[in-house]
């Protein structure tokens, strides 16, 4: 019996301790004064999935002992974790790498001739935490820049600057390298159903906040996905990777992807180069009998993502999708695929991008540069000459957007004249964005309101109008006649300040940070109240009219001792006018003392997740509200609600999600806990549940309803996808109209609101008025596709409706205000429920 378990213990071994024979061959040789993996970490790449922390004092190592590398920290993640760029090239090349930067970015605004130029490839692993077959292959391909020996190695270095981004996302990938080594056996378990196969709610695919970072290249919500595009814009590489993992049945999948569901922007040389670079990858994985597939799965269209963002951006992005075994072995229709088997892949199809991006070195070179210098001539023959954007009055989310712009390289202008464009009269100050500059092709992409579409199925979403993200009003501008520019904004930079001893205080709710300032005001214990009905009031500055939703501080009530000081830090911090008012007698419309006049309670707030809810709608909530208002939610899982003291709480979030698991309990906890005054919010399937529970006065299509639109009678086997892509809302933009009156819109410049929908979710209210604050026009299709069975459906449909509950509320949305972080618009909505659903 004892033989019989060291046999097993010895063979579980074998099938994870792989030498560095195994991932390069026998035939490379390396350099025997620099530290391999094995000395550094004390096992095999491989024998357990390796921590950020560990790969990143190995890559410092590495470049301490190579002539070869060079190491630089280009940004932290939220947890504070470095992010690495290595630059490998040759010992000559490494010492003049800050020229051949230089000269590589000059020639893409040049004619020179770039024979001479050493091509750029980004290697990038593991922007998904649990997908670490790349970060782990990263670090043998540290290894193999570092130490490699003979003539192949030597041209590659000669040849070429290898950018390795060995964790695209640190905080994931320690999750998950903690989760797999803390359930491994020393005998492995291939048992699919095995706990070290199956992470708990949430899974480590996702940064600190829950968010999907593939999806943040265009974004730029996370520090990660900024340090990452900054540095891409410094050198604008060639060839980009992407490597990923898939479903542990399948085999390998590298682009090519699907050829119809590529970006129309993007190039068809881009095209034609990838499948270039694609023979090389097939020649490497038949050597190994590998199995793979290319051209039936993905798609190129959203920019978004790392494998599609380079290809606005002139260079050649590559996915690559190995089957994951998702801890250190595990079972599947092609038998056990053990850890080292999926890093071998990645390790194989890293050295043939290296392969091919040196023997088509020039023409990518020609491609990038041909790619920028055809910018200026594509503009010219534009139809338009670029787009203007109105400012509005919340100077902050006009900021963000131009900040956006920059850091994509996007060149901007203001007007210093009004202009007039489709009937609307732009104002001095606003933006306006030239196409002629050499990213064309992205300010195209970012303000498309494309509805149409040759190939209608889409991996990701199909609209993502920037502006209609940030509730900003825009055109195009058709001829420059009339066009006066300016090279900075001329906007005000004196900023309203409090005067000591006025009667009171007042801040306008149109400003986006004016949530935040009520929210860390209330936490200081300063009284603020917020006006239920506009009015006007004499201030320090003369007359003003207030619209409804305007922040009140009434000196008189004050208790806590530095209350003026609080208020004078926080509005400066923040860049927020303060207007102060000299009497509480209004001019007109409600005085200070008036029932109008809304006390605000201190936010505390719940948001419910665990098994079943969405881990990046409950982790977009959470961002939202800690990094806008300043404001930490209590996360507690479903299983423990019935055991909470619920009374602590003013509000709970119910993300999209599966609520019917709830206990009895726990739903008669949740129903009495509204009746006695609180606020509970649910999006998407959250608003579904609250319907159930009959909390919200609505009915709901649900998606399964809306799927038995469409006639499947006499359609082929061939035609489910087609069906499927008909049926579906991947991600559209749709026009929605306010109740500007209503609570729930109290801030809002206009009743027009672009509302982003992923799902097809409907909601309609019942006869009962005055609970719906936010509908769908009758056309309400902006941007991306959807079928016109859906869009009519859709259309007259509620977006927003609250009911009151006993004491309490509950406010129902059929899509998610603050999806990806980049909603500036429609996440006003959730700020207004925080402060304002006990004036409905």
């Amino acid at each position: 019996m004892r033989l019989i378990s060291c046999i097993i213990v010895l063979l579980s071994f074998s099938l994870q301790a792989k030498p560095i024979a195994y991932y390069f061959g026998d035939e490379v040789k390396f350099n025997p004064t620099i530290t391999t993996p094995k000395q550094a970490f004390g096992y095999e790449v491989g024998q357990w999935h390796l921590r950020h922390d560990q790969i990143v004092n190995y890559l410092h190592t590495l470049a301490s002992e190579s002539p070869r590398l060079s190491v630089e920290t280009i940004g932290f993640s939220h947890e504070r974790r470095p992010l690495l760029l290595l630059k490998a090239s040759s010992p000559h090349n490494q010492q003049n790498l800050a020229r051949i930067q230089q000269d590589h970015i000059a020639s893409l605004s040049s004619s020179q001739n770039r024979s001479d130029q050493p091509v750029v490839i980004w290697m990038g692993y593991s922007v998904h935490g649990n997908e670490s077959s790349g970060s782990n292959a990263a670090v043998l391909m540290a290894y193999y820049l570092a130490a490699a020996q003979g003539e192949s190695v030597t041209q590659l270095l000669d040849n070429a600057v290898i950018l390795l981004d060995p964790a695209l996302n640190p905080d994931g990938l320690s999750r998950f390298a903690t989760w797999a080594n803390a359930n491994k056996s020393m005998s492995l378990s291939t048992d699919p159903a095995h706990r070290e196969h199956n992470e708990s709610w949430p899974s480590s695919r996702t940064n600190h906040y829950w968010f999907d970072l593939n999806r943040d290249w265009l974004l730029l919500q996370h520090p990660e996905s900024k340090a990452r595009i900054k540095a891409f814009h410094r050198w604008k590489p060639n060839v980009l990777t992407d490597f990923h993992e898939m479903g542990p049945n399948s085999t390998y999948f590298f682009q090519p992807g699907i050829p119809s569901r590529t970006h129309p922007i993007t190039p068809l040389q881009n095209v034609t180069l990838t499948n270039e670079i694609g023979k090389f990858h097939a020649k490497a994985l038949d050597a190994q009998g590998e199995l793979y597939f290319t051209q039936e799965s993905f798609d190129d269209f959203y920019y978004g993502k790392g494998s599609t963002y380079p290809d606005v951006n002139g260079a050649v992005g590559i996915l690559f999708e190995q089957a994951s075994s998702r801890g250190h072995a595990q079972e599947t229709q092609y038998g056990v695929l053990s850890f080292p088997e999926t890093i071998k892949n990645q390790v194989t199809t890293s050295l043939s991008t290296f392969q091919a991006s040196t023997t088509h070195r020039r023409a990518l070179l020609d491609y990038q540069q041909q790619f920028y210098q055809q910018a200026n001539e594509l503009a010219s023959k534009d139809e338009i000459n670029g787009y203007v954007v109105a400012r509005g009055k919340d100077s902050y989310r006009f900021q963000a957007f131009v900040d956006l712009l920059k850091q994509h390289q996007i060149g901007v202008k203001y007007l210093s004249k009004a202009k007039e464009v489709d009937d609307t009269e732009y104002q001095q100050g606003d933006l306006y964005i030239p196409l002629a500059q050499p990213q064309y092709r992205l300010i195209k992409a970012l303000f498309s309101t494309q509805t149409h579409f040759k190939d209608n199925t889409f991996y990701d979403v199909s609209g993502w109008t920037m502006p209609h993200a940030y509730d900003l009003d825009f055109a195009a501008v058709k001829s420059g006649w009339g066009l006066k520019l300016q090279g900075e904004s001329s906007s005000d930079s004196n900023l309203l300040a409090p005067v000591a001893g006025s009667y009171a205080y007042t801040i306008e709710w149109h400003h986006y940070l004016a949530p935040q300032l009520a929210n860390r005001l209330l936490q200081a214990g300063v009284k603020v109240a917020a006006a239920m009905s506009p009015f006007s009031a004499s201030t320090t500055s003369g007359s003003h009219d207030f619209q409804a939703g305007t922040l009140v501080i009434a000196s008189g009530i004050q208790q806590q001792a530095d209350w003026f000081t609080q208020l004078e830090t926080i509005a400066r911090e923040l860049s927020l006018p303060v207007y102060s008012v000299t009497t509480g007698m209004t001019q007109s419309g409600v005085d200070f003392g008036s029932r109008q006049m809304l006390q605000l309670q201190k936010p505390e707030v719940l948001i419910i997740g665990g098994a079943g809810v969405s881990q990046y709608e409950a982790g977009e909530l959470w961002y939202h509200l800690d990094r806008h208002l300043k404001l930490a939610p209590s996360i507690v899982e479903k299983l423990h609600i019935e055991k909470l003291d619920l009374t602590r709480y003013t509000h709970i979030l119910l993300a999209d999600g599966k609520y019917g698991d709830l206990s009895d309990k726990s739903k008669a906890k949740l129903l009495s806990w509204v009746a006695k005054g609180g606020v509970i919010w649910g999006q998407k399937r959250g608003a579904q549940w609250l319907i159930e529970q009959q909390l919200l006065d609505a009915e709901m299509v649900s998606s399964k309803e809306m799927r038995a639109q469409f006639d499947s009678k006499n359609l082929t086997f061939a035609d489910q996808d087609s069906l499927s892509a008909k049926q579906r809302i991947a991600g559209a933009i749709f026009d929605a109209r306010l109740d500007l009156s209503h609570p729930l819109s109290f801030g809002f410049e206009n009743r027009e609101l672009p509302v982003f929908k992923n799902s097809t979710w409907v909601m309609h209210r019942n006869n009962k008025p005055f609970i719906e604050s936010l509908t769908y026009t009758k056309k309400p299709l902006l941007a991306g596709y959807a079928d016109n069975t859906n869009v009519e459906q859709i259309a007259g449909s509620s977006v927003l409706i609250a009911s009151k509950s006993g004491r309490g509320v509950a406010v129902g949305m059929t899509d998610n205000p603050v999806f990806r972080g980049f909603w500036f618009g429609s996440s006003r909505l959730l700020n207004n429920a925080l402060f304002f659903a006990h004036g409905i």
